[in-house]
């Protein structure tokens, strides 16, 4: 009896040893995958820096590409705007969709294999210079809309970040979170909305013949406005710290559609900038780069704003983010900034040390504008509308039960 006794006892210390390593595994494999996305993102905006140097310099290395037929030397197939679009980020979307567990294959190729990974990236840019300019023409027009649905995708998170502060910092009766955060963070937000409203009217609308600018700034203003009463009104009662913060958001859009615009003599005094070539470019260039990256990587790490379920409960095996969707904006990241190196049209001249300016680009900021506050207010009102229709059914049905 002794003897079997043993080693029950032994299997059941076992146990805890088993399970403890398990946990241990499972926090080295969430601590590369947290850190492979970070490499992900540097692996990303190297790539769009090769992208803006084939657009600028591309053209200065025609001995190397005049050996592949698809490039030819007189026009853009290689270099320019069509070798912007030769540069695509899908590969890993692919290769990791349906990955959930820790343990999986799929998490492995995620956090590990770098040596691999980085021979099939350099081997897809390099097969890319390979295809037909008429498919590079027709993965044009997909960009354009894999571009647009970035734009969507990164306003759900900026909205969903906005409810977020709301709920964190914003004074709370139930929990008697005083908030005084949230309070410095709204009168901030207010200030910049607000001057930034009256430094885009002193620069870009002091001409009376400035009538588009001025109708831009003038409606921002006006949208900004009807947030903020909308989010104080006694049945929404959002307070004034969401509000704050999109009409920050809208009237940096404003600014950003304004800068896009072609230089003109009487409603811009970035003219002379634009005519002359100094480090300024430079800087601009870079930091619209970076904070493009940061945006697009922003986004991919928030896959829980997406979900149509908020009630999942995460596992410890579980991955600690979405694979596949972070992988997948980056590929439609990789189309937005296509489109913004080549002004969203192709076969366009663009101008060097250039990025996303153009008629076309002003309005796709200017719908993205619009789109954003209808978005916001709609999130604002249908609570309330939902609610108001719910109670317009159940009330015949009350009167019914009360006359029986």
């Amino acid at each position: 009896m002794e003897r079997t006794a043993a080693p029950e006892g032994g299997s059941k210390g076992a146990r805890p040893e088993s399970s403890a390593r398990e946990n241990d595994a499972y926090f080295v494999r969430r601590k590369e995958s947290l850190r492979a996305r970070y490499i992900y993102g540097f692996i990303f905006f190297k790539t769009n820096l090769f992208a803006w140097f084939v657009r600028d310099y591309g053209h200065k290395f025609p001995s190397i590409l005049h050996y592949i037929s698809v490039c030819s030397m007189k026009d853009n197939d290689c270099f320019h705007e069509g070798g912007v679009l030769r540069i695509y980020f899908l590969l890993m979307s692919v290769t990791t969709y349906g990955a959930k567990k820790l343990h999986d294959v799929r998490n492995s190729w995620q956090s590990r294999c770098w040596a691999l990974k980085l021979v099939l990236y350099l081997a897809s840019v390099m097969v890319s210079f390979l295809f037909p300019a008429d498919f590079i023409q027709l993965y044009g027009e997909v960009a354009r809309l894999g571009a647009g649905i970035f734009l969507l995708l990164q306003l759900v998170s900026v909205i969903h970040f906005i409810a977020w502060c709301d709920n964190r910092w914003m004074p709370d009766s139930q929990t008697k979170q005083c908030g005084l955060l949230g309070l410095f963070l709204c009168t901030a937000f207010n200030i910049a909305t607000f001057g930034g409203i009256v430094l885009i009217c002193l620069i870009y609308a002091r001409d009376a013949s400035c009538i588009f600018n001025i109708f831009l700034v003038t409606w921002t203003a006006v949208l900004a406005k009807i947030m903020m009463v909308v989010s104080l009104h006694s049945k929404v009662n959002r307070g004034l710290l969401s509000s704050s913060i999109m009409g920050s958001y809208i009237v940096f859009l404003c600014w950003s559609s304004i800068q896009s615009e072609p230089p003109i003599e009487k409603c811009n005094m970035q003219k002379e900038m634009a005519e002359k070539f100094d480090w300024t470019n430079i800087i601009s260039l870079l930091i619209a780069i970076c904070a493009i990256v940061m945006a697009t990587f922003s986004t991919g790490i928030d896959s829980k704003a997406f979900q149509f379920r908020k009630d999942e409960e995460q596992s410890e095996d579980d991955i600690p983010y979405k694979y596949d969707f972070f992988h997948l904006v980056f590929a439609i990241g990789a189309m937005h900034f296509a489109m913004l190196f080549i002004n969203w049209q192709q076969d366009h001249p663009t101008r060097k040390w250039s990025i996303d300016v153009g008629w076309a680009s002003t309005w796709v900021k200017i719908v993205n504008e619009w789109f954003a506050a209808s978005l916001y207010l709609w999130k604002l009102v249908s609570p309330v509308l939902i609610h108001d229709k719910s109670l317009d059914h159940e009330d015949p049905v009350r009167l019914a039960n009360g006359s029986v």
